[in-house]
């Protein structure tokens, strides 16, 4: 362990953490299992990091958890390894895990997100880039959320969320684009309505979702907008729907 690296009071590191530089570890953090965290973190009390997956059928092997740099852990944050040995459980770098918070199994999380309070990740889930959960949201096993989407409080997806759409509480519904994120991103107005248009055309005026991506992807989209429909058209779940329309 990097002499840089502080340690609290009651704090337990198990034989298999490797520990970056410059990290702290707070009082009564246990880090346990085959964990390597990157140089910087901050892990605050009571926080369990790499624990076994919730999985029954995890028979005990040296799963992995691989955590990036610059990420802040809140009280009580719990990450668990992955299941098999052929995947990791993976955290980018610069996040922000409130209190309370969950990342289970083999899930993917990206760089710049924020997880509030009580935001509950399920395994095999993918979170991308700059995504905001707020307080209690409830991601399915296996969903992708796609870059800069975010979730309002108390909302649940057991469907994939696009790329820059904002969820509102309920169950997989959108109610159309993150327009604060977005500009806090620095995305041009242009690019912003040509979301905003895109939205409006795969969601909002009906019609088979899969053969309006397509059509609209012949049309050679700018990039954000290709991002959005090639998203959705990748999706294995479905995508979640605009909370005006009928499922």
């Amino acid at each position: 362990m990097p002499v840089s690296v502080s340690v609290g009071p009651f704090a337990v590191i198990d034989a298999g953490v490797k520990i970056g530089e410059g990290c702290v570890i707070g009082p009564h953090v246990h880090l346990t299992g085959e964990t390597k965290l990157g140089k910087r973190n901050i892990i605050h009390g009571g926080a369990v990091i790499g624990d076994a997956p919730q999985d029954l059928n995890y028979k005990g092997e040296p799963t992995r958890l691989r955590i990036g740099d610059d990420n802040i852990f809140r009280e009580h944050v719990t990450l668990h390894r992955s299941n098999s040995l052929e995947e990791d459980t993976i955290i980018g770098s610069h996040n922000f895990f409130m209190a309370d918070s969950h990342v289970g199994h083999n899930a993917v999380v990206g760089d710049h997100t924020i997880l509030a309070n009580g935001a509950l990740v399920g395994g095999h889930a993918v979170i991308g880039d700059g995504v905001f959960l707020s307080s209690n949201c409830g991601i399915h096993q296996f969903v992708r959320i796609g870059t800069l989407a975010m979730m309002q409080g108390n909302s649940g997806v057991s469907q994939d969320v696009p790329p820059f759409t904002m969820v509102v509480f309920g169950m997989n519904k959108m109610c159309g684009l993150n327009t604060v994120g977005l500009r806090r991103a620095g995305f041009t107005s242009e690019q912003r309505s040509e979301l905003k248009a895109c939205y409006k055309r795969v969601f909002m005026e009906g019609g088979n979702i899969g053969q309006v991506v397509k059509q609209a992807l012949e049309e050679s989209p700018g990039e954000k907008a290709q991002e959005m429909l090639e998203f959705i058209a990748a999706s294995t779940r479905g995508v979640c729907s605009h909370a005006s329309r009928k499922r």
